[in-house]
């Protein structure tokens, strides 16, 4: 063996030490926060879809779980990330579905990191990880989109690194599309990345080498047709389309409401730093690059739930530029450098240590475990109020606010309406229950509650249409700090 060889294989086993140090951190640092990603109401239904699937094994194709849309078409199109979540749940209830979020967060982390060191130094690929996993922080929730992170990190390094080498795209990447398909309707999001790829390759080299240009389209079609090896097939697909086809529910749903600097002051700090460093280095990229990093930050800015876009791919897809224009800062000038003593352990006792991490990670998830158990928010639960009602017996169709629709699917209670408006609670029925909780909105809920036979109403403590009950005359029969229940006159 000659000399090169250990002092590659010693660069190699330090550049993945950090990564998974990288990634370790991340996850114990999230630990404390794990009831954070129980926040969103829709967990409770992702949940029991997935749990619905395990029991029955059948693909749904029309809605079970709600009254107001019984028996219109509806898919689970992100079935194999609500079995995931299913599965965690079965196996430890909402601890296991924090774990296997933070668990994902931390995969993510570590191919983040992975990546950006193969053309920066660890330190500064660490700290564009670290700083990239803080800024998405808000979008931590437990939903299949988590389970599509480390998958388009993975996709938009390697289309970007073949790109840059000239070389055609890695064929095992269409098993990515497949996974990435069954996870999470963002797959359509592979398309495009793919796109911004080739792009940045025809920059390259123009049309001087048809034959790869060739293979990348080939690869784009590719791509397109492994997207179908999905149980609804093209259903999936155009039930993307249907969020950005005018739904009506997207102004109403805050994920979906453009950036707003007062409220993700973070974020706005890192973009505005981020461009106050490229106008003041004056990195030179080409237009492709140029055309991706402003679609990113269109997405972004126009849905929140997309900020992911911007910080997690725009590192990755400058990683190149940076250590070409900045040599100090790139991966081939660490390489060379004497190694240091830290970096010299990572090396010697690399096994040892990746032991260590091993058993340090699942003992603190096991004393974590252990130690205290997980429940999602009680401004999505109404644990209270659910109680109450079954108390009581109450039963019939139930008028509830949007954040308990998820809790009521879960405990296999009818909804009026839940968080799955991609597909259902379409063609103004959205607009006409936001109508209700607006000033003039006491005729138009009054007319809801004859057409839909409500029987009894689960409503949060703030929400807007409290006082026409009372002055219909519903009676509160229950009341805490987070829900509130009513039932009509002579109930």
């Amino acid at each position: 063996m000659t000399n090169a060889q250990p002092e590659a294989v010693q660069g190699e086993r330090i550049r993945l030490m950090f990564c998974l140090l990288a990634a370790c951190f991340t996850a114990m640092a999230l630990v404390p926060f794990a009831g954070a990603t129980l926040q969103d109401p829709d967990s409770w239904w992702q949940v029991k879809v997935g749990l619905d699937f395990l029991a029955n094994r059948t693909f749904p194709t029309v809605d079970p779980y709600s009254y107001t849309f019984a028996g219109q078409p509806w898919i689970a199109k992100e079935w194999l990330g609500q079995v995931l979540l299913g599965l965690a749940y079965r196996a430890a209830g909402w601890n296991g579905v924090v774990t296997l979020i933070i668990a994902t967060i931390g995969l993510m982390v570590l191919m983040m990191t992975w990546f950006l060191t193969a053309r920066l130094k660890p330190t500064l690929a660490v700290a564009l990880a670290f700083a990239a996993a803080f800024l998405i922080a808000p979008i931590y929730t437990a939903r299949p989109h988590v389970f599509t992170l480390p998958i388009i990190v993975a996709w938009t390094a390697v289309l970007f690194r073949a790109s840059a080498e000239e070389q055609a795209p890695p064929w095992w990447l269409l098993a990515l599309v497949v996974l990435w398909a069954n996870l999470h309707a963002t797959f359509t999001l592979s398309f495009v990345i793919a796109g911004f790829a080739g792009l940045n390759l025809l920059a390259r080299i123009g049309l001087s080498k048809p034959a790869l240009l060739a293979r990348w389209v080939a690869f784009g079609l590719l791509c397109l047709v492994a997207s179908l090896i999905h149980p609804y097939g093209v259903k999936a697909i155009l039930a993307t389309f249907t969020v950005a086809s005018g739904n009506e529910a997207v102004s109403l749903i805050q994920e979906w409401r453009p950036f707003n600097a007062s409220e993700q002051s973070s974020q706005e700090i890192a973009m505005l730093a981020a461009l106050f460093a490229l106008l003041v280095s004056r990195i030179r990229i080409d237009w492709a690059k140029a055309l991706f990093i402003a679609f990113t930050l269109h997405v972004y800015l126009t849905h929140l739930r997309f900020m992911y876009l911007p910080f997690l791919l725009i590192p990755l897809v400058m990683a190149v530029e940076i250590a070409r224009q900045y040599p100090p800062l790139s991966a081939t000038t660490w390489l060379a450098e004497k190694r240091d003593s830290l970096e010299m352990f990572f090396a010697r006792r690399f096994h040892a240590l990746c032991a260590a991490v091993i058993v340090l990670v699942l003992g603190v998830a096991a004393i974590a475990g252990s130690a205290y158990q997980v429940e999602p928010s009680p401004k999505t639960s109404a644990s209270g109020a659910l109680a109450f009602a079954r108390d009581h017996n109450l039963a019939g169709n139930v008028l509830n606010s949007y954040n308990f629709g998820g809790t009521l699917i879960f405990h296999g209670i009818k909804t009026y309406i839940d968080g799955r408006t991609d597909q259902l609670f379409l063609g103004g029925f959205m607009k006409a229950d936001d109508a209700t909780g607006q000033s003039d909105g006491k005729p138009l809920l009054e007319a809801q509650l004859k057409k839909y036979a409500i029987s009894w109403a689960l409503l949060a403590a703030d929400d807007t249409r409290i006082p026409f009950f009372a002055e219909l005359g519903w009676k509160r029969a229950y009341a805490d700090d987070h829900a509130v229940i009513y039932l009509p006159p002579g109930a």
